[in-house]
């Protein structure tokens, strides 16, 4: 049973404690990734029902033509946000049982950046609106360009900046001496099977 450490994990540090499976590792990276959908489901559900209900308010008929036009961007934005956030709730359904947790897990990952450059977009948007509608057009663009300011920043700049730091403190410290009695990664033998199933070298859906 080759249940080795996955070559590209960068976040396995020897003698981190874990001893995870190459499927255990899945497992867990699957189960931080649905944690992290249900954060973002909640806040693009709200949203689009806001949206959706503001077309049936008795104000929506004083928005101007360029207020609608923004509106309608910001609804299949918004709804394209909700359909992409379940998208892998439709891939894992599609492969579940197909020992395919490997590829669910790194196309789960490319759609929640999506997913989130779409909240991005939305969030901006709707704020864009609301002022635009209370302050005027001047005071809709500042307000919708300044969250998405804050927006990339808090989302990006400041992760991309942990990250950074975060290598630069990996790569500036010394190697961590293994587990005493931990082998080499390298040269460890395979687990020994144990669960009196089929061995599955690429994760289980």
């Amino acid at each position: 049973m080759n249940q080795s450490r996955l070559p590209h994990d960068a976040d396995v540090a020897p003698g981190d404690g874990r001893d995870e499976t190459r499927n255990e590792r899945l497992d867990r990276n699957w189960n931080e990734m649905l944690q992290e959908l249900r954060v973002i489901q909640t806040g693009t559900q709200i949203l689009t029902g806001f949206l959706l209900a503001a077309a049936f308010q008795s104000r929506f008929e004083d928005l101007d033509d360029y207020q609608r036009t923004v509106y309608l961007c910001l609804v299949v934005a918004s709804i394209l946000t909700t359909v992409f956030g379940l998208a892998p709730v439709s891939l894992h359904r599609t492969l579940f049982r197909q020992q395919a947790k490997e590829r669910v897990v790194l196309v789960t990952d490319r759609i929640l950046r999506l997913t989130m450059i779409g909240v991005a977009l939305t969030l901006a948007g709707t704020a864009m609106l609301i002022f635009d509608f209370v302050l005027g057009r001047a005071g809709g663009i500042v307000a919708g360009a300044a969250l998405l300011v804050v927006i990339v920043v808090l989302w990006v700049v400041v992760p991309g900046a942990v990250r950074r730091s975060h290598h630069e403190a990996r790569a500036g410290a010394p190697d961590e001496p293994d587990a005493p009695g931990t082998p080499d990664a390298a040269s460890a033998p395979d687990a020994p099977d144990t669960s009196g199933g089929p061995a599955r070298s690429d994760g289980s859906v």
